[in-house]
């Protein structure tokens, strides 16, 4: 009887980053409700939103200020900018797990408590509406 020890490898929730038009956002705190493949009765695709919940930056500049701002400035015409955001499942520094969120619009945003008791940062949750979503296992691509 020979005794097989056999590794698992599996990813921590704390290992992942989000690249909003191919640059690395920074502040992100949280990812939740990414759903990457649903099908409704028909089996017709779907796709649910998600919620990508970043710290509020003082910096006006970076890319999800600016696009928050791009989509107030268009609320009244209707329009809703786009980006293509990226999250990547990242394992010892190696990306192992990559979701591209294809043509991403805001369709809310929602602050935690602005508290003056508390010493927590300020957080952002935007709820993010998209039309496509692909699936990739760069690792494993090779």
């Amino acid at each position: 009887m020979s005794s097989r020890m056999i590794m698992v490898d599996s990813l921590v929730a704390n290992e992942f980053a989000v690249e909003l038009d191919g640059t690395r956002a920074g502040g992100i705190l949280r990812i939740a409700g990414l759903v990457t493949l649903s099908r409704d009765e028909h089996g017709q695709r779907r796709y649910p939103p998600f919620e990508v919940s970043k710290m509020v930056e003082r910096d006006g500049s970076n890319a999800f200020n600016r696009w928050l701002r791009e989509t107030h400035a268009a609320r009244q015409s209707g329009e809703r900018p786009r980006r293509d955001l990226a999250i990547l499942a990242i394992d010892d520094g190696t990306v192992t797990r990559r979701w591209l969120v294809k043509q991403a619009w805001i369709m809310a945003v929602h602050y935690s408590p602005f508290d003056s008791g508390s010493f927590e940062i300020v957080a952002e949750t935007f709820t993010i509406g998209y039309d496509d979503i692909e699936e990739s296992f760069p690792v494993s691509d090779a």
